[in-house]
């Protein structure tokens, strides 16, 4: 059984202007296209794992804790940042600017990081921030948001690891999909949304050579 517990509990969830905030991410790893060439394109794949709740497949999210700091997109939205280490990086790369300073439970880099072993049960680089998303959510209607209105940020995270044992294995089946394969199989719009995000980043990061 696996050692790793996930956490539960909406205590310390935290909301901004009637929305729940969630972090999430979007798992890739490079699978060769199986052409001899060593110089041939390698494929991108998603991993997505499956609702609980109803059909189609999902990126890995988690409502973030109250005690996260607030930061801001470059399109005014909030999002929640990570330590003062990464301010610079995400200023540069995301164009956040800070709104209030952080204290000591978890980031939303972390929190995005602690979904995907939870769900997903993987590890590797979480990279950076596709940007935020809204939705809505019958599952997340209570009294801080009656109408069930989330807002999340999504990462990218290099998968470096699969783990064999992991929290929510028990009700989680993991997938990897090429993209266009994902697009197809992805339940909600936002995410789809996300992933196309991704897609743009990814080749961003490809030409510029830093991926």
């Amino acid at each position: 059984m696996s050692d790793l517990v996930a956490r539960t509990g909406r205590h310390q969830q935290r909301y901004e202007n009637g929305y729940r905030l969630v972090a999430g991410c979007v798992p890739f790893r490079y699978k060769s296209s199986g052409d001899k060439d060593s110089s041939s394109e390698k494929i991108i794949e998603v991993l997505m794992i499956n609702s609980p709740s109803g059909p189609g497949l999902l990126f890995p999210k988690v409502p973030l804790s109250a005690m996260s700091s607030i930061w801001l997109c470059s399109t005014g939205e909030p999002l929640i940042a990570s330590t003062a280490i990464n301010e610079k990086r995400l200023k540069e790369k995301d164009g956040c600017s800070v709104s209030g300073g952080w204290e000591n439970d978890e980031t939303v880099e972390e929190a995005a990081v602690r979904e995907a072993i939870e769900e997903a049960g993987v590890r590797g680089d979480l990279m950076d921030c596709l940007g935020c998303y809204e939705f809505r959510s019958k599952t997340h209607q209570d009294e801080f948001s009656p109408e069930g209105l989330c807002k999340a940020a999504m990462f990218a995270l290099f998968v470096k690891e699969e783990l064999e044992l992991w929290p929510e294995q028990n009700t989680r089946n993991r997938s990897w999909l090429a993209v266009s394969e994902a697009l197809g199989s992805l339940r909600h719009v936002w995410m789809r949304d996300a992933l196309e995000r991704f897609c743009k980043w990814h080749e961003e990061k490809f030409v510029d050579g830093t991926i």
